[in-house]
């Protein structure tokens, strides 16, 4: 891996905290991710699955966590399988976890090859009444492919029909949500990288420049850096392509006049950072473009603010809906006839701003929370508005991210990334 090796007490730490929730008499396993494949020989590069991640710190394919707090000899509390390693996988595909690293990285003494699942697992079932399966229940999931974590749940309900079964992901939704100190520091990280992709982007960019040319100008600062690049699909969209919201293609000619709109985050240690920032191609706004841009600004100030313990997602937005109204009136782009007549379920707002302000981040981008709950601190969020005008020709976002804190308002993870006009401007005509 290209990042520093993560204190394993964070993995000791989230460990103790799930079993803590997990009911007497019960096992829990959690499988790491395929390495999928593309055509013929090729196959994507390997994510890991967060959640065996979180649990272990382990970065590789072919590796299983068990944990069994009420086993009755410690040897099968906590258990690692790991593909069984040698010289030729060693020359082949490069260093895999031997036992001793495998500790080294999760602080787990008890580590079998993956041959010896099976046999491990029957002994533990039993000692157990109850086998807790990880699903993925992400309010955004869409999954068509069948993972090795859902391959395994088939093969063991098969295998053990007796047992009861419960669920990982509502304790992994809460726990995930609220970070760990080590955990803001990686994504602290994080975001530091998409700091440095952002300045240099600065002085890279002028008429003429293809999209594609500044989205290599961030890979290539991200990977510098000890990122393996970007966290999601990266968004350089110039001119009239900003109004499409998640614009990917990234091949069209930046003009001057025009602004572009960045939505890019560099990864870090598999955490996430997520950034929206929009800058004049000719390093100069117009007076419409930056009385825009300052409305933008203006509602993720004032979203920021309310982003305190006990606020509700969904009464956030409605507050953050009646800001936007009132940028969007003095902007004269809806006017009090369209606000008095708007439909409740779709308000007047919405023509200009269809998309939410705020999600979880973490491990994952659009990371685990349970939207339900209130706010509490040491949560991760974005702050991301928009104003998004097709018939002017330019769509504005802005996005830090933020951490809540005990009282107060949130900690800006990006407090440090260029984002009023007059300093874009200064950087850009240096």
């Amino acid at each position: 891996m290209k990042y520093h090796q993560i204190d394993r007490n964070l993995f000791i730490k989230n460990r103790k905290k799930f079993t803590a929730e997990m009911k007497p008499k019960s096992v829990a396993v959690f499988n790491s991710n395929d390495i999928y494949p593309i055509s013929a020989d090729s196959t994507i590069p390997f994510q890991q699955h967060r959640d065996i991640f979180y649990l272990s710190g382990v970065d590789q394919e072919e590796s299983i966590l068990l944990l069994c707090p009420d086993a009755p000899y410690e040897h099968l509390r906590e258990i690692l399988f790991l593909r069984e390693t040698n010289e030729h996988i060693a020359v082949w595909e490069g260093e895999k976890l031997t036992k001793e690293r495998a500790f080294e990285v999760s602080g787990i003494k008890s580590v079998y090859w993956l041959q010896d699942f099976e046999k491990v697992l029957f002994e533990v079932m039993t000692y157990c009444d109850t086998m807790y399966i990880n699903t993925n229940e992400h309010y955004r999931s869409s999954v068509q492919t069948e993972t090795r974590e859902a391959r395994f749940i088939k093969w063991w309900k098969e295998k053990y029909p007796a047992h009861q079964v419960a669920k990982s992901n509502p304790i992994l939704q809460r726990l995930r949500s609220i970070k760990e100190s080590e955990e803001l520091d990686l994504l602290q990280k994080a975001c530091d990288i998409t700091e440095k992709g952002f300045r240099r982007v600065l002085s890279f960019t002028k008429p003429g420049v293809m999209e594609y040319e500044i989205e290599a100008e961030f890979i290539h600062e991200f990977i510098r850096s000890r990122s393996k690049g970007f966290a999601y699909g990266p968004i350089i969209a110039s001119g009239a392509n900003a109004n499409v919201l998640h614009y990917v293609e990234n091949n069209q000619q930046c003009r001057e006049g025009e602004l572009i709109l960045f939505d890019v985050g560099a990864e870090y240690a598999n955490y996430s950072s997520d950034m929206s920032r929009t800058i004049p191609v000719s390093g100069r706004f117009t007076q419409r473009q930056k009385d825009v841009y300052n409305a933008v600004l203006r509602v993720k100030d004032e979203a920021t603010k309310m982003l305190v313990p006990g606020t509700l997602w969904k009464q956030y937005h409605v507050e953050v809906g009646k800001i936007m109204t009132s940028e969007l009136l003095g902007l004269g782009l809806i006017d009090k006839a369209d606000v008095q007549n708007e439909n409740p379920d779709w308000p007047a707002y919405k023509k200009y701003f269809m998309h939410g302000t705020s999600h979880h981040l973490g491990l994952d981008t659009h990371d685990y929370g349970l939207l339900a709950e209130p706010m509490k601190p040491n949560m991760v969020f974005t702050v991301e508005p928009g104003i998004y005008i097709p018939a002017e020709g330019f769509g504005i976002r802005l996005e830090d991210d933020v951490v809540i804190q005990e009282s107060g308002e949130p900690f800006n993870l990006m407090r440090n990334i260029p984002i009023e006009a007059d300093e874009i401007e200064s950087l850009m005509n240096v």
